[in-house]
Parts: C-alpha cells; structure tokens; sequence
C-alpha cells in the first residue's frame, strides 16, 4: 500500500532552496569581483545565518529534518550498504546522503566562516579580517579562494549527479523537496508542518541572523574594512 508522507517541512525546503541561491549567487559575484564583492559579502553572510539555522533546525525542526532520524551511524551505513535498507531511507535521506548532508553543511560553514577574515589586498576585506594577524588573514584568504572553492564545486557536482542517478532509477529527488511529500510503500509518520512550526522556524532564523549581524558589526567596530552595512 502507497502512503503519501510529509517529509520535507517547508522552512526546510526553504533553507535548501535558499542555499542553492546563495551559492550560485556566490560563484557568479565572486567571479564577476569589483563591485560585485559587496553582494558576495552580503550572501556569504547570509549562507552562515542559513547554515546555523539548519543546525538548530536539525534539534527542533520537523520529524525527518531532525538530525536524530538520519544520522550515518555504522550500523546504518553497513546496512544500507549490505542492501538491507529500513523503510525510513527510502522517505529523508538514506546513510549516504546523509553522510554528504553533514560534510556539506560543514564544509559551508567553513567557507562562509573563513571568508569573515579574507582580504584581497586591494579593498575588499572580511569583517574579521582585522581581529587576527597578517599571517592567518593570508592563510584563511587562501583556504577560501582555492580549496573551499573547489572543493563546494566538487559536493555540487556530486550532488546533481545522484540526482541524475536517482531520477534514472525512477526515484526523483527533486519533486519532494519542492512539494513536501513522498509516495512511500511504507506506513511512516509525517513531519509536521503546521502555522506553529513554520513560526518556531521563523523565530530560529531570526534568530541566527542576529547572531551573523552581531559578530560582522563586532568586526567592523574593530576598524576593517568589511562590507555589512
């Protein structure tokens, strides 16, 4: 029997389809440079608040958003790669997919957080950039431009590539991210989704933005050169 279950809450298709956006915001404005670099600021800034967002989110947000669902133990790792899959990888993400949703969260927040103290000896500065020494801002400008670059560039072809894999297997990844819902042959519960929770969500992000506008506005009272305002 086929159960139409709500998996995908809509602050967390929000968050995925607003990180999608910043980040080829990002790529086009950090190419583009000169006066483009204020918006690549500015989205950088915003990919922190959304990846803290997704942090809590995944404590407090709906039933298959909570990290506690679809954490890669090796258990479930050995299992699913033994092809004795439970019922619940075939509705949130399956211990792979899991697996690349916790890198690719951190390695985000490692790119927007090294691209605080960035400098690119001209006049674009991080807002951090004038809180350590000379040596770090090189080191952490270099970590952000060559490797993190890269190695985003790398999970989003991996990423549309097991979409394109999935979506030959008749199994579209896409569709539920956009609607909420799954046809699954397995009676599961449904993440809920309800005005309460949307506004709890809401509350989170307001939340982690104010957190992101504290420190940048922190690192620009110590006299850098930074873009937040």
């Amino acid at each position: 029997m086929i159960h139409k279950i709500r998996i995908w809450d809509l602050p967390t298709r929000l968050f995925h389809w607003g990180l999608v956006l910043c980040v080829i915001g990002l790529f086009v404005t950090g190419k583009v440079g000169g006066d483009a670099m204020r918006w690549h600021f500015w989205l950088g800034y915003t990919v922190l608040a959304l990846v803290l967002f997704r942090i809590v989110w995944g404590f407090v947000g709906g039933y298959w958003s909570r990290f506690v669902q679809f954490f890669p133990t090796p258990a479930r790792l050995l299992s699913y790669l033994k092809g004795q899959a439970r019922p619940e990888d075939k509705a949130g993400h399956n211990p792979l997919g899991a697996g690349s949703v916790f890198a690719l969260l951190l390695l985000m927040a490692a790119q927007a957080g090294t691209g605080l103290f960035t400098w690119d000896e001209i006049s674009n500065a991080g807002p951090l950039s004038g809180v350590v020494s000379d040596d770090m801002v090189s080191l952490l400008t270099g970590l952000h431009a060559n490797w993190g670059q890269y190695l985003i560039i790398a999970f989003v072809a991996l990423h549309v590539l097991a979409i394109i894999a999935y979506a030959v297997r008749k199994h579209s990844m896409v569709w539920p991210m956009i609607v909420g819902d799954k046809q699954i042959d397995a009676d599961l519960p449904s993440a809920r989704d309800t005005a309460g929770t949307r506004l709890r969500a809401l509350i989170v992000l307001v939340m982690t933005s104010a957190a992101v506008w504290a420190l940048v506005s922190w690192g620009n009272a110590q006299g850098t050169a930074g873009f937040s305002y």
